[in-house]
């Protein structure tokens, strides 16, 4: 199945640096593992404790790191957050993490085509240490994992995936960029990147026009078609 570009403006128009490899930079949460309608559950509960004038506060959380929600909105509530924190940690420890329909064979393609990949998310190393429990594997078919103790500013700030680039010595011209969140795909236009959104966790009308195409899963997405997108 080939999928048709939804957003012209959104490609990357400037020219891949063949010197220079390509890189695939992955969220985690809604890209590579099925986990965000779990995160929305806690969330949720979290804000009719705390934040009551929120209806749903998993949504409005969505792609911000800890750090930043309780800066934001649990700021000198040093209690609420120790309470928060203790209860996020069980709850992952008790989560189901289920990959995206194809993402791993979809990695393991791009392997073979000498793509370089990193997964760069919002999350901390602790949390990651309960996916790795689960998914041994899953540092084996990435070259990098890039968590929130990496950057000083979180997305929608760029760095994240602008350090993508850097550690694999390439250019945002050649980096595409996998996002279901709208902070994520923010970050990526704004490292200049080209983005693909997954409608995992948005519906497709709502993420269309901020990138290059949007694609349910990975099933019947391949290599080709991410180089096209850089190559257009």
């Amino acid at each position: 199945m080939k999928f048709a570009p939804l957003n012209q403006t959104k490609l990357n128009l400037n020219h891949m640096d063949m010197t220079k490899c390509a890189a695939a930079l992955f969220d985690f949460d809604g890209v590579v593992m099925d986990t965000e309608s779990q995160y929305s559950i806690f969330w949720n509960e979290v804000g009719k404790k705390y934040h009551p004038e929120h209806e749903e506060f998993g949504k409005i959380i969505k792609g911000q790191t800890l750090n930043q929600i309780y800066g934001r909105y649990f700021a000198g509530m040093e209690k609420e957050q120790a309470e928060i924190t203790e209860g996020l940690n069980r709850f992952e420890e008790q989560m189901s993490y289920e990959y995206i329909p194809g993402v791993v064979d979809f990695m393991r393609e791009l392997h073979a085509h000498g793509v370089k990949i990193a997964i760069v998310t919002s999350s901390n190393e602790k949390k990651m240490a309960n996916v790795y429990a689960v998914h041994p594997e899953l540092k084996q078919l990435v070259d990098r994992i890039l968590t929130a103790e990496m950057f000083a500013r979180s997305k929608p700030a760029p760095d994240c995936f602008l350090l993508g680039a850097e550690v694999f010595g390439t250019v945002p011209e050649n980096c595409v960029v996998f996002e279901d969140s709208f902070h994520g795909l923010e970050a990526g236009n704004a490292a200049g990147m080209t983005v693909v959104g997954l409608s995992t966790t948005n519906p497709k009308e709502a993420i269309a026009g901020k990138c290059a195409l949007v694609i349910p899963d990975f099933t019947a997405f391949s290599y080709p078609e991410m180089m096209g997108l850089l190559l257009h």
